[in-house]
């Protein structure tokens, strides 16, 4: 999945099907990893692209926006976060599974049959369901899981609010398909069953009809993301929803669902939402007694707590009233609007980054990394209205300036490289006015 003359573009037909589980076998088999397409990388447009159809539909149907502007760039913002570390190197999900495959395989199945592109795609299905249970069941992994779940609006761009952790537990699950299932098969699989899982992320598609009995569908993913007491840890599909009817995890949606951690943070800060409940994690582990009590914080549920259940009681989650409020930033519109304008310059960016990620240094692609990491907090800071948001501006202001200086970054509009150097060149026409 690296190599560029591999990237083939995508038609259009490919496009919208492959976020709908749809391409045929013919289609997506490879004879090695590296001619398999970024498939998540090619679907950037059509994401934006249902987006923008959710928002005219529900402007439509229900008079209003799909969700919040703030919970949205939060939301945007863990998925630029979650896809920056493979700048420096392959998923984690792709390296164990190669090593696996390369070192303690049984058997090779056939990359060009679609027998084998079939039980993948079943195989991949039924290891996302246990890894995505696990996530909710044991805490340490719950700490990545928890980030995708933190929203309080459910759409389209919830379904990119993805974690920076979670990679590190999720190749578990796939690993013993790598014993006999060839990585530029399961590759493909592998994004398509993340694809799959962006449009179920709205509110706008209500019953599907019978397609509800062996699929995912919006409904079905609503009750998994609702944090009303009848919603939690209901549905864990990712594709067929036939796991959770075969494993007793599965739950209708019924009353109107809350959505949301069941403690909200009550944040807009990427990083916040990203390591809180890590940071809840360790400070619990140092305040429980007893050495198995410790280590039951880290591998049971979430809710646990000594002398209760594996998973906690669920008579502790907290009653949604139906009355409840979405925490909502108190910045200005003015600021509002600044916001979003330094985020879009931001993506600009960030696509220019990954684009030209095989031509710039090490160094570069590093500091181009903080920078935007920086962008993101700033903007979490000032959509918080944190104290400290001035000086965390001024601080990411100034980064700008002194990578744009070094040859690190360019302005997004060519035409402003002329006052950025006269900018530079400014103490020295003073000085030289002086003398």
């Amino acid at each position: 999945m690296k190599n560029p003359e591999a990237q083939q573009d995508v038609s259009f037909s490919q496009g919208f099907r492959m976020l709908f589980y749809t391409m045929k076998p013919n289609e997506t088999s490879f004879q090695t990893l590296e001619e398999v397409p970024d498939y998540v990388k090619k679907a950037t447009p059509f994401f934006i692209s249902l987006m923008l159809l959710e928002l005219v539909v529900s402007w439509i149907h229900k008079g209003k926006s799909p969700g919040r502007l703030d919970d949205a760039l939060t939301s945007i913002s863990a998925g630029v976060l979650s896809r920056l570390p493979s700048l420096f190197f392959r998923s984690i999900e792709l390296t164990s599974y190669i090593y696996i495959w390369e070192n303690y395989r049984l058997f090779s199945l056939p990359w060009d049959s679609p027998w084998t592109w079939y039980l993948t795609f079943f195989g991949v299905d039924f290891g996302y369901y246990w890894f995505h249970r696990m996530a909710h069941e044991v805490n340490i992994m719950w700490a990545g899981h928890q980030t995708h779940h933190s929203s309080e609006d459910y759409n389209l761009s919830t379904a990119l609010r993805q974690s920076v952790l979670q990679l590190y537990t999720s190749w578990i699950f796939y690993s013993p398909l790598a014993l006999f299932i060839p990585p530029s098969v399961y590759a493909v699989h592998l994004q398509f069953n993340l694809l799959y899982q962006f449009w179920i992320h709205t509110e706008v598609i209500n019953n599907l009809g019978p397609l509800e009995l062996i699929l995912n569908t919006p409904s079905h993913h609503r009750v998994h993301h609702g944090r009303n007491r009848y919603c939690i840890d209901k549905n864990f599909a990712g594709v067929l929803i036939i796991w959770d009817r075969i494993f007793g995890t599965f739950e209708a949606e019924n009353e109107k669902v809350v959505y949301g951690l069941t403690h909200p943070i009550n944040t807009f800060e990427p990083i916040r939402v990203q390591f809180h409940h890590l940071f809840y994690i360790w400070t619990t582990f140092w305040a429980t007694p007893g050495f198995f009590n410790k280590l039951s914080v880290i591998f049971k549920g979430p809710g646990w707590g000594p002398g209760k259940p594996r998973l906690g009681l669920s008579e502790e989650i907290p009653e949604v009233t139906g009355k409840d409020v979405p925490f909502s930033s108190s910045a200005s519109q003015l600021l509002k609007i600044y916001t979003v304008v330094q985020f879009a310059l931001m993506l600009v960016f960030y696509e220019e980054t990954f684009a030209d990620a095989a031509a710039l240094s090490q160094v570069t692609l590093l500091l181009r990394v903080c920078f935007i990491i920086l962008t993101l907090t700033s903007i979490g800071f000032l959509l918080d209205q944190r104290p400290k948001a001035a000086f965390m501006e001024t601080l990411r202001c100034l980064m700008f300036l002194m990578l744009y200086r070094f040859g690190h970054l360019k302005p997004v509009v060519p035409s402003l490289s002329s006052a950025f150097e006269g900018f530079y060149k400014l103490p020295v026409c003073l000085q030289t006015k002086a003398t």
